[in-house]
């Protein structure tokens, strides 16, 4: 499933290619993968100009100069595409977008959403969303405050929406790795120094990993370079049995509420 360097990547490039462009076109092949009639998502996005786009931990929000808001969410399987229909991967298409600049597609929506609300819906939605990661109101203190009370793994904590929003099982494997401390530690076992190595490898990994486009090798163009480029600088993740770039040990894989974990229990401790 994307997370939040994906969805940054995909954000990035959307905004470059939409921001500012009417909408000429609505495709819907799949009726469950939005939330209104075809008809009333027709009627309420033809002619409409996408202002900007923003990203709320793994999902995107189409600002419309209506005021309302398209809210996408991936999912697992879920994927875009912009371009011509002839350059987009052969798999079926359940929203369609088009641009003068382009055609946006919506591919692999089986889980996945594209949704249309006012603000005070959208906001209702996303209501108990936890803060992102990168925000600046989340500070030190703010970000150990956020897993105050919780019980069980670190791991599990950190891929919760409600505690901090876009992080999943790669990122947040990838982030312990860097702090140096299990994914299954107990979050009431953790000293202090850890959580400041936490929140620092939260800022660092992520923006490593959005700069090179993410561990996802979905492309949004047929010409785009970027999107996957993570996969080869992984720390951990999907790396189990092969050695630690740290410290030389084995990385292991294990499951924790059936949710893959990779770490290395040589160099990752459990404070």
């Amino acid at each position: 499933m994307p997370e939040w360097p994906e969805m940054e990547t995909y954000r990035k490039m959307l905004a470059e290619r939409i921001s500012g462009q009417p909408i000429t076109k609505v495709e819907v092949n799949r009726e469950k993968s939005i939330n209104v009639s075809p008809e009333a998502f027709h009627e309420s996005l033809i002619g409409k100009t996408v202002l900007f786009v923003e990203r709320r931990g793994k999902m995107l929000l189409f600002h419309l100069d209506d005021g309302k808001r398209l809210l996408l969410h991936l999912m697992l399987g879920g994927l875009i595409h912009f371009g011509p229909p002839g350059e987009r991967p052969d798999r079926s298409v359940q929203v369609a977008l088009e641009f003068p600049s382009g055609e946006l597609s919506f591919i692999g929506l089986r889980l996945g959403y594209l949704h249309l609300y006012k603000v005070k819906e959208v906001e209702a939605h996303l209501e108990k969303l936890g803060p992102d990661p990168l925000d600046k109101r989340l500070t030190l203190e703010q970000f150990r405050k956020r897993f105050a009370g919780k019980r069980g793994s670190l791991k599990t904590a950190l891929v919760n929406q409600q505690v901090v929003s876009g992080i999943g099982n790669c990122y947040a494997d990838e982030i312990v790795f860097d702090a140096g401390v299990r994914p299954d530690a107990r979050i009431s076992d953790l000293e202090p120094e850890t959580w400041e190595k936490l929140y620092h490898s939260m800022h660092k990994v992520l923006l490593n990993a959005a700069s090179l486009g993410g561990y996802m090798e979905m492309p949004m163009t047929a010409d785009d370079t970027l999107t996957g480029g993570y996969n080869d600088h992984c720390l951990v993740y999907d790396r189990g049995g092969e050695p630690c770039i740290r410290c030389g040990g084995t990385v292991e894989q294990g499951e924790i509420n059936s949710r893959k974990m990779f770490y290395c229990p040589s160099c990752q401790k459990d404070r």
